[in-house]
């Protein structure tokens, strides 16, 4: 246990300390949700004016939700595109030949990736209560929607890391990120998932996504809605992308 600890905090302190001191590691993980937060929250506003839209924060609290839940999954994908530039950079594998517990990497990126998130989150948030989001739940609520962004940033940082260490180059930055894109813009992300229609509406309501952001809106309105369901999907989602790390690992392992 203490090897495994000592490689998992050397590893996330590398990941952090990287992203602290490269402008293009952390840029991008910043400039991307505040992207979507002004265009979302500020060009689409209007919708908020659409008959059946009901959520008493506003359209801004209601968009930033899903920004910052986006921010948290994409706060793992960006670690995954480390671990990609470790391998190609040679780093990993003189990793795992020096590393006294291997399991410890992947924690180690893990923390990497909460920590890269915890900066990206305070300053959406920051941008969220400028851009004038209403906030209707208590302290609880409010730490609720935060362990939702923790573990949606988890589930996002074991999927990119186990792929990662699969394909060992960053060419596979576009097959890494996709996944988690698709997967989060096929949730509800303009309008409550009731206005929706067609085969997205079909698609949403099975998308483990739609719970976790579902979850967030109602925490952040103080109304939790989808609270099993969205704790359910994140915990299954840790259980089997710790395994899929595991064996993207174990891929490296062998290839030396």
């Amino acid at each position: 246990m203490t090897r495994f600890l000592s490689v998992a905090r050397a590893v996330g302190w590398r990941t952090v300390h990287n992203t602290l001191v490269t402008p293009a590691l952390l840029l991008p993980s910043i400039i991307f949700p505040l992207f979507f937060l002004v265009a979302f929250a500020g060009g689409l506003s209007r919708i908020a004016s659409v008959p059946d839209f009901h959520y008493g924060p506003g359209y801004t609290s209601f968009q930033f939700v899903f920004v910052f839940l986006q921010s948290a999954a994409f706060g793992g994908v960006f670690t995954g595109f480390g671990v990609a530039r470790d391998f190609d950079s040679g780093f990993a594998r003189r990793l795992l030949l020096a590393a006294p517990q291997r399991s410890g990497i992947i924690a180690g990126y893990v923390i990497g990736a909460l920590g890269r998130w915890a900066i990206v989150a305070v300053v959406v948030t920051v941008a969220g209560v400028i851009a004038g989001m209403n906030v209707d739940g208590n302290a609880v609520q409010l730490f609720g929607l935060v362990a939702l962004g923790i573990g949606m940033n988890l589930v996002a940082a074991l999927w990119a890391c186990g792929l990662a260490m699969f394909l060992r180059t960053e060419q596979a930055g576009a097959v890494i990120q996709m996944p988690v894109f698709v997967a989060l813009f096929l949730a509800p992300v303009y309008v409550p998932l009731s206005l929706l229609q067609g085969w997205i509406h079909t698609v949403s309501k099975i998308n483990p996504a739609t719970f976790v952001i579902e979850a967030g809106r109602g925490l952040l309105a103080g109304t939790p809605v989808e609270i099993a369901a969205s704790g359910i999907s994140l915990a299954v989602g840790l259980v089997l992308l710790s395994a899929f790390a595991r064996r993207g690992l174990a891929s490296a392992e062998r290839a030396g």
